[in-house]
């Protein structure tokens, strides 16, 4: 039995039974970690609610004001998931999730067009096609297309969609001949009862499980955004249909207006306007970078031509570098002096560097790291890396002080 859904894509609402409820898990992600929600899966005498197929997405919707999470297909029944039980046998009111609902119309049933096209066109097969959440990828058994054969193909397709062709959905009793002449990938090993055939009247009929709009015109427009490599020498061609046209121009449109007030040009100067801009950056950064450097000399030389300088030396710069620590360190030479440096936000984090006589270093580095409560690594009289709380330098700097009297003492 073809699902309601399936009967009439357009339907949004419908009262059926429910046949059973069981509890159930739904493996989910939750800020990338796994987890599994605990609910009930539930099957109902009919639904409007499309389980997940034919690389189109399920949909959602609510059954008694209750959040259908997924749908899955298992044989002839779809399992919707909810985590609120319903009595078996009690009469339910199902909605459906219309925006989200004809937006998968429209990108499946421009994927059956396009594929359809491109190869009475050019003779490209479709070997797997998918329905992403902001854009929809055919894969093209060839190895690459040219920019003429994409602009032919975009063209020609939005001329069948203004021709306004009907599409048509038919059922099939399982075996009939006629389905051996439709394109087909294949039905799954469970499928059972009538075979569905969608048909775009005299470009295309191809078995399908999924929900389609009943005319091209419902698609409005088109549009490629390119290609791409795909595997195994195949090409990827990338397409936005219907309202995810119109969503992209209002997107494109607002970033648009949002450069022109930046940039203080029209849209047609905002290129070039970036790329100078780009380019001034490449020179600051080149001047602050000599900048930097001539700074860490300068430094270096003022604590060596003090005669009365101490034993360990701190510095901290939020503006700094590893680079910048690196030059200091190599000016004044780590004989004698224990330097301590870091660069970053000095109440978050940054980068720090000790610095001096090897011994000392490899004793003190490890410490450095766990009161700044960091990561580094050593070698040569250099212990350098990453610090998530600079603002407790003050205890480093005393751990340094004790170890320099300390050792000074014995002596």
């Amino acid at each position: 039995m073809a699902f309601m859904c399936q009967r009439d894509s357009w339907a949004r609402q419908l009262t059926t039974r429910v046949v059973s409820c069981c509890p159930a898990q739904l493996p989910t992600r939750n800020g990338g970690k796994k987890e599994a929600l605990q609910g009930f899966h539930v099957i109902l005498e009919d639904t409007i609610l499309f389980p997940e197929g034919g690389g189109q997405p399920d949909d959602r919707g609510l059954l008694n004001d209750i959040p259908v999470l997924r749908v899955a297909r298992r044989g002839p029944d779809a399992l919707h998931f909810i985590q609120t039980p319903v009595e078996p046998g009690s009469e339910v009111q199902l909605v459906l999730d219309w925006d989200r609902r004809f937006d998968h119309m429209q990108q499946h049933s421009g994927q059956h067009l396009i594929t359809a096209v491109a190869d009475l066109m050019f003779g490209f097969k479709t070997t797997s096609w998918e329905l992403g959440h902001q854009q929809s990828t055919v894969e093209l058994d060839t190895p690459s297309m040219t920019l003429d054969q994409v602009v032919a193909l975009e063209q020609s397709v939005n001329d069948k969609i203004r021709a306004r062709i009907p599409v048509v959905v038919r059922h099939l009793a399982e075996g009939d001949a006629e389905g051996d002449k439709v394109r087909s990938r294949g039905l799954p090993d469970d499928h059972t009862g009538p075979v569905r055939i969608v048909s775009i009247e005299g470009v295309d009929a191809t078995m399908c499980c999924g929900t389609h709009v009943s005319n091209l015109s419902d698609l409005q427009v088109i549009k490629f955004l390119g290609t791409e490599k795909g595997k195994k020498n195949k090409t990827n061609l990338v397409f936005l249909a219907g309202n995810r046209v119109l969503k992209s121009l209002a997107q494109s449109h607002a970033t648009e207006k949002a450069l022109t007030a930046l940039l203080k040009n029209g849209p047609e100067e905002h290129v070039e306007a970036v790329k100078r801009l780009q380019n001034s950056l490449k020179q600051l950064q080149k001047n602050n970078l000599n900048l930097q450097r001539d700074l860490a000399v300068q430094i270096a030389q003022n604590f060596k031509s003090n005669p009365a300088r101490e034993p360990v030396f701190i510095l901290h710069r939020k503006d700094g570098d590893s680079e910048f620590m690196n030059i200091v360190a190599n000016e004044i030479g780590t004989e004698e002096t224990l330097l301590f440096l870091s660069v970053g936000d000095e109440k978050a984090a940054g980068l720090f560097l000790l610095a001096g006589p090897a011994e000392a270093v490899d004793k003190l580095g490890p410490r450095v790291a766990e009161l700044l409560e960091g990561k580094g690594a050593g070698k040569r009289g250099r212990y350098q890396g990453k610090a998530t709380r600079l603002s407790r330098r003050e205890a480093v700097q005393a751990i340094l002080w004790e170890f320099t009297h300390h050792r000074s003492s014995e002596h």
